[in-house]
């Protein structure tokens, strides 16, 4: 169990790994259709709208030729996406605010969202039923990059419940992302935050155990989002529009079916995990409302985030909706 479960953390560290994504549903050539790079935050099945429009080939139903590559990290992602090496990220919105701020001309546009709650979960030692956050105090945890969305949600639940992150317990930083779960079965941390599979891994080889969800405990929160360049949105939008009609297609579909349907279609993405374990942590996120209806990116959400950035200390001055959020792509898949 542990050989094959560090197998997949290998694979999924890959950040330059490309993922062949042929979709089962169309019959287009792929010299039909237009070359779209996606840069993905991380290969989790909290994005499992997404992997189910690739699989059930909605993007080449949409005309698109999608490559899907790994970045391993927000930061990493929009590098990828200014330097050209992506037309699209999909990332947390924090790394749009924070290029924008910078004074970037040629900034990220957020198009669409896709989560609405955060997709991990804390996991500790013991299993802990009657679980408090107040618990942590005077603990070791593993946790994320510093204003990174997974750290910053982190610390907002903890504030929350009137716990200092700095002082009332000690937070291991130091650790890239992606390979914290591996770092927890050999260290002294009592509680790591963790993603899936990786959460459900530890579990599964008595590692650990869950015993918080950040996403039921943050609330709603925008947690990812695509984006793309505005030179990019402007010179492509009827790409931009049938990339969120998939989406958006991807997202009626996990919304319309079983935990056991979905993972059956999104397992060719998680090849070295059981179907029976993919329709476990499905359920989970479904249970806890992750997904969103619609890619609409709204105000008020986009404003909650720039509330967590304050608190965090990450924001000095705040960034316009209107220059960094557009739902005109969105509203219109959703009709």
């Amino acid at each position: 169990m542990r050989k094959a479960y560090h197998f997949v953390l290998a694979a999924i560290l890959t950040g330059a790994s490309l993922l062949s994504l042929t979709a089962c549903g169309s019959k287009a050539k792929a010299s039909e259709l237009t070359p779209v790079t996606l840069n993905e935050v991380a290969h989790s099945i909290f994005y499992a709208p997404q992997y189910s429009a690739i699989e059930l080939g909605y993007f080449e139903d949409e005309g698109i030729n999608l490559t899907l590559v790994n970045g391993a990290g927000a930061d990493k992602v929009m590098t990828a996406l200014i330097s050209g090496d992506a037309d699209i990220g999909f990332m947390g919105s924090e790394a749009s605010i924070y290029t924008y701020a910078n004074g970037s001309k040629d900034y990220a546009v957020n198009f669409a969202q896709l989560t609405q709650r955060a997709g991990n979960f804390l996991v500790g030692r013991d299993d802990q039923p009657n679980f408090k956050w107040t618990d942590l105090k005077g603990k070791k945890v593993i946790g994320g990059r510093a204003g990174g969305m997974p750290q910053m949600v982190f610390e907002y639940i903890l504030k929350k419940n009137g716990i200092d992150p700095v002082t009332d317990l000690s937070i291991d930083q130091s650790i890239n992302f992606g390979l914290t779960a591996a770092a927890f079965t050999s260290n002294d941390a009592d509680y790591t935050v963790e993603f899936e599979p990786f959460a459900t891994g530890l579990e599964k080889e008595g590692s650990g155990h869950v015993v918080a969800s950040l996403g039921v405990d943050s609330g709603y929160i925008p947690y990812t989002a695509y984006s793309a360049k505005k030179s990019y949105l402007e010179k492509n939008p009827e790409v931009i529009q049938k990339f969120t009609n998939a989406i958006q297609k991807g997202l009626e579909y996990v919304n319309s079916h079983s935990s056991e349907e979905i993972a059956k279609v999104i397992q060719p993405q998680f090849k070295e995990t059981d179907v029976a374990t993919i329709a476990t942590i499905i359920e989970r996120y479904k249970a806890q409302d992750t997904w969103k209806k619609d890619t609409v990116f709204a105000k008020d959400s986009f404003e909650l985030l720039e509330n967590i950035l304050e608190e965090s200390g990450q924001l000095k001055e705040r960034v316009p909706y209107e220059e960094l959020v557009t739902t005109t792509y969105s509203e219109k898949a959703a009709k």
